[in-house]
């Protein structure tokens, strides 16, 4: 499995953010990927890895507590999920770049990673009677096995969402930030395809105060 950098700066005070459209490309998008290397890591230990999932929809709060309490009892369970959310962001990050620059991706080993993943989280997965009470149709709904106790549940349908976006019409809307100093992805769903910022009030607005520096300096 290939290895992600080594984080430059730990930032697990700093929120998350939830810009990309997608929770796979968010999951990327919990460090910033700069030329320098990875700064501001948000996702340091396990216990964020549960907050971040809680956050991208991806676990409900009761299942986001019983996780983090079966982490406390089991460390090191804990740690082998954590590093694999690592090693899957990586290999996230590999094919979504890819295809943001128009890259091929069918001989990448990053595929070959997110097929092995899918492969394991799918078997998890398995048709369950629907609660009563809700307003949805149906008699049956997808449901994950032993989500309660397994720790590596967190990752399951993060996998299933890259593999939906991969398969597509919109991974061909996957673009990467045209921010000098972040690397941030994200869909790129503006009616005319134009967009080139994860957060136009940041990176945006960082670009446009860089380019009238610039100006200043040409001008002196």
């Amino acid at each position: 499995m290939p290895s992600s950098p080594i984080p430059l700066t730990l930032a697990p005070t700093l929120p998350f953010k939830y810009v990309a459209g997608d929770p796979s490309i968010d999951l990327v998008n919990t460090v910033d990927w700069t030329p320098r290397g990875l700064v501001d890591e948000r996702l340091t230990d396990y216990d964020r890895l549960t907050r971040w999932a809680e956050g991208a929809g991806q676990l409900n709060g009761r299942q986001g507590s019983r996780l983090r309490a079966r982490a406390a009892e089991h460390p090191r369970l804990a740690e082998r999920a954590y590093r694999d959310a690592i090693a899957l962001r990586w290999q996230l990050r590999q094919l979504f770049v890819a295809i943001a620059h128009d890259r091929p991706v069918n001989t990448s080993p990053a595929l070959a990673e997110l097929n092995a993943a899918l492969s394991s989280a799918l078997g998890q997965l398995e048709l369950a009677p629907r609660a009563s009470g809700g307003d949805e149709g149906g008699v049956l709904q997808w449901s994950w096995r032993d989500a309660n106790e397994q720790l590596d549940h967190v990752l399951w349908p993060v996998v299933w969402a890259a593999g939906e976006l991969l398969a597509s019409d919109e991974a061909t809307r996957i673009r990467e930030c045209g921010g000098e100093d972040c690397g941030w992805l994200y869909i790129d769903r503006s009616r005319n395809g134009l967009r080139r910022w994860c957060q136009m009030e940041v990176c945006g607005t960082k670009e446009k105060s860089r380019q009238r520096a610039l100006r200043r300096a040409e001008g002196q």
